[in-house]
């Protein structure tokens, strides 16, 4: 799953989270009392198929209010489809609110996630294989229209998953269509003119239940279930891409206000009064209103977020400046939240341009990481640590290997060195990237970046653009996209597996695969893990990671994350959600 935002992209940050990340300090990240954090490990997420709605009262919970969220330099999400949805941004949003799913994600008391169901009445029947799983679908779930949520209508939503032409960066392209019997030759309902997906015989319906037939072993299809895109959707017309973006259907606690999503800008949700807290194992609607505020400066969230004001004190801030975190650490207590990740930042080289293993090695030394870090907003050994891999901290049968033998940090001579056993020692390599303009802490990031690249022995044109390079990056007719040689992408795990890290990131055709790495044997061997019984896949992927980065270099991991969120005064139980890195938006309220 990608993070948003567009400064992570450039200073090196990331996506979901059910596990976290390892050690690490830094003179920044101590403060002059306060509470003490690290970068450390968070346990891995269980599971409970038993649980029922309603979901458990938060102790002290007031119902009223408005929650104000402040996302500094981050647009939002492009689209409100369920289907498309594959951000951290949009998902922690819409997913806690918004719109419903199969299963779902619960914060247990210690704070660690728990799937339970959602949809479904609990987390779904697998055959001995698990090549067949079935779902039955709970009766009293409603739209906000009052209408029942049918079983047909999630089916139909599940095959919208399908079609890759009409949601190409979705999280289906991924999941469904690798996993889902036929998907492969079956183009969706739009992109296929099946506008009820009749023509798609993987997906059936029979009462509540809903059959889903695997093309290969899919354990891991109760997971995959929390996503939006395992979710319903309107039939025929009423859900027609791309326009449903814009005001889909709310089956949540909260519905979208009319006239309440300004993309960029301001997303604006309401109750829903149709949604039944009886139906729904996790979910509550405490709060009157909600109102999410995109692409704002970090700097003046910090002011409003330190001063106590009335603006503050029924907010949410979902970053922190790293200029302000000593203060806000000894001034905030509880209030300034240390949510684990397991989430990984890169640069991606262009593997079909820079071909050589030695350039993009020079390039990972010639990165200044905690410079860019620290201009970017973020927290040395708080928010950001040293990376050495694909797959973080906390993720099973991850390994501990170093590339060439200890960690890669900045080192500008040994990048001029590598440079020129390449055979580019003569003059500067080009380098051409995009930033995101539109936050000042982007540009700043970029200009250490730069700095650093340039002291390493090559030379930068870094362009700057308004809009989320995501869109650039994943565009392959893009004008500015075809200049490019170096991009990003910032990753956080699916759930916990590699087979959410390694595939979607650098397997051949890949949506997020920005690096265009494409090796055939590479490709087979992930294929292949997915056949390897349970108990051995997750070592598999811990080799693999180790292999691809050792033999090939194709990715730059330039950061493993934490996030820090700002809580006003008057926003209770003020907590993270491990299972996707955000807020957790489902159990907050407006003490009265």
């Amino acid at each position: 799953m990608k993070r948003n935002k567009p400064l992570a992209l450039v200073a090196g940050a990331a996506l979901l989270t059910l596990a976290a990340c390892g050690g690490g300090s830094s003179e920044n990240g101590d403060g002059d009392g306060g509470t003490d954090r690290e970068i450390g490990a968070q346990e891995g997420g269980t599971k409970d198929e038993t649980r029922q709605g309603p979901a458990p009262e938060v102790e002290g919970a007031a119902a009223g209010g408005t929650i104000t969220v402040y996302l500094p330099g981050d647009p939002g999400p492009d689209s409100l489809d369920p289907t498309g949805g594959w951000s951290v941004t949009g998902n922690s949003i819409q997913q806690a609110l918004t719109s419903r799913s199969l299963t779902q994600y619960s914060r247990d008391e210690e704070g660690q996630p728990v799937l339970v169901p959602d949809l479904a009445t609990d987390l779904g029947t697998a055959n001995e294989d698990f090549t067949e799983w079935t779902f039955t679908i709970r009766e009293d779930a409603t739209w906000e229209d009052g209408k029942p949520v049918t079983a047909e209508e999630v089916a139909f939503g599940i095959c919208r998953s399908l079609d890759s032409e009409a949601f190409p960066s979705g999280p289906g392209t991924e999941y469904s269509k690798t996993y889902f019997a036929g998907a492969a030759d079956y183009e969706g309902p739009y992109t296929g003119k099946d506008p009820n997906c009749e023509a798609y015989d993987g997906i059936t319906v029979e009462g509540q239940d809903i059959t889903i037939a695997m093309e290969t072993p899919f354990p891991d299809m109760d997971y995959w279930g929390s996503f939006m895109a395992m979710g319903p959707a309107p039939l025929g017309n009423a859900s027609k891409p791309p326009n449903y973006g814009n005001q889909p259907l709310s089956n949540g606690p909260y519905k979208i206000a009319p006239g309440g999503y300004k993309p960029n800008e301001e997303l604006r949700l309401v109750k829903n009064e149709q949604w039944s807290a009886d139906s729904d194992p996790a979910r509550h609607q405490y709060a009157d209103e909600w109102v999410f505020k995109f692409n704002q400066d970090q700097a003046k969230v910090d002011e409003i977020m330190l001063s106590d004001n009335s603006d503050s004190q029924t907010a949410v801030a979902t970053s922190l400046g790293s200029g302000n975190y000593n203060d806000a650490n000894s001034q905030l207590g509880e209030r300034l939240v240390q949510q684990t990740s397991q989430c990984v930042s890169t640069l991606t080289p262009d593997y079909t341009k820079i071909t050589e293993i030695e350039v993009r090695k020079a390039l990972a030394y010639a990165y200044p990481y905690e410079d860019v870090w620290i201009s970017g907003g973020e927290v040395p050994g708080v928010t950001r640590d040293y990376a050495n891999s694909i797959m973080p901290p906390g993720m099973a049968g991850k390994k501990d290997f170093q590339v060439d033998g200890e960690q890669i940090k900045y080192d500008p001579e040994k990048s001029k060195e590598l440079l020129a056993e390449a055979g580019y020692g003569d003059k500067p390599y080009e380098i051409t990237m995009v930033y995101y303009e539109v936050d000042p802490l982007a540009k700043d990031a970029q200009d250490q970046i730069t700095k650093g690249f340039e002291a390493g022995g090559f030379s930068v044109k870094a362009i700057p653009v308004q809009e989320s390079p995501y869109n650039i990056w994943l565009d392959p007719d893009n004008k500015v996209n075809k200049q490019l040689n170096l991009r990003g992408v910032n990753w956080c795990s699916d759930w916990p597996a590699g087979s959410t890290m390694l595939p979607p990131l650098l397997k051949g055709g890949a949506v997020y695969n920005t690096a265009f790495f494409d090796e055939a044997a590479i490709n087979d061997e992930m294929d292949s893990i997915a056949t390897l019984p349970l108990e051995d896949q997750a070592a598999a992927w811990g080799d693999l990671d180790e292999k691809i980065m050792t033999d090939f270099f194709p990715i730059i991991p330039t950061a493993f994350r934490n996030d820090l969120f700002v809580f006003g005064t008057k926003i209770g139980n003020p907590t993270g959600d491990g299972s996707i890195g955000a807020p957790n938006y489902k159990d907050l309220f407006v003490m009265q």
